[in-house]
């Protein structure tokens, strides 16, 4: 009796403690959110909304600072879609091999040579992306004038979402129903044709959710973007965009933090760019968790 009782204590307590724990990420969440809302308003008793994200121009220490994010907003589009470019079928390819192809010992060593991927630091896929892939890049390359340009920034982005992407993909494939692979097989579909018309249909939503994970993890990267990709502040257009410098909003936040004046025009601008990107990260894990738990009924 003493035995159980003590039993029902413990679950109780590491039940609060979980509840606790869930409460105080909600909460940091909320105070980070307020607390990036606070250092941004100033900004817009100067500027309107229209100015910041459609202006063409951000040079603050032209004259009263000239801050148009816009340059900032399309430099990190075209590093993040060109790392999706590049990710998605290599992750898909890895997922499908690791979770259908491979045999047992392969994949036991397979998944966690994957997932330690994610444990490389930024800085040093920024260095090998500066003084390597580059390098070559630009010396076999003959249409690309500088060894720093947004493609090189997606390469590496790209293989830095890679591990996100695999691991999540692949959990997808295991959570749909064997019955759905073997009733393929049974009805006389080869391997791969059960792989794609079969198991990757029936994993939709979560390699959606995966895709839009490996979204938020290119898009919030700092360190490598800011050593690979030039930082020109320019508009890039079409795809030669992609073989010029830019800069994104990352790499403008980590390299003008610093020198901004505590409480200036600049100060507060580039805490409005650490909101925008809260939000659209916020944005992205919450539509990838619905994807996720509408799936999850769907296979129920």
């Amino acid at each position: 009796m003493v035995k159980r009782r003590a039993t029902r204590v413990g679950e109780w307590i590491i039940e609060r403690l979980i509840q606790l724990s869930g409460m105080l990420g909600i909460i940091l969440v909320v105070l980070i959110f307020l607390f990036l809302l606070q250092n941004s308003l100033p900004i817009f008793k100067e500027r309107t909304l229209g100015e910041l994200v459609f202006g063409q121009r951000w040079s603050p220490t032209h004259g009263d600072g000239q801050f148009g994010m816009l340059p900032l907003l399309l430099g990190s589009l075209y590093v993040t879609v060109g790392a999706l470019v590049i990710a998605v079928p290599l992750a898909l390819a890895a997922s499908v091999f690791v979770a259908e192809i491979a045999p047992r010992r392969m994949r036991e060593f397979l998944k966690p040579a994957i997932e330690l991927l994610a444990a490389i630091p930024s800085v040093v896929f920024g260095f090998l992306g500066l003084l390597v892939v580059g390098p070559w890049i630009d010396a076999h390359v003959e249409i690309i004038k500088v060894g720093q340009f947004a493609a090189l920034g997606s390469v590496m982005l790209a293989f830095m979402a890679l591990p996100t992407i695999v691991s999540i993909c692949e959990d997808a494939f295991h959570n749909v129903p064997r019955e759905i692979f073997n009733s393929s097989l049974a009805l006389g579909a080869t391997r791969w044709q059960t792989i794609t018309r079969a198991l990757m249909p029936a994993a939709r939503s979560g390699i959606i959710a995966a895709i839009l994970l490996g979204l938020g993890r290119a898009i919030g990267e700092t360190m490598t973007v800011l050593m690979v990709t030039g930082n020109a502040q320019v508009i890039p257009k079409g795809l030669l965009g992609f073989l010029k410098p830019i800069r994104t909003m990352t790499a403008t936040i980590a390299a003008e933090m610093g020198e901004a004046a505590y409480g200036s025009t600049h100060f507060h601008t580039l805490f409005t760019i650490g909101l925008f990107l809260f939000i659209i990260t916020f944005a992205i894990n919450t539509i990838a968790d619905v994807i996720v738990r509408r799936g999850e009924k769907d296979i129920a």
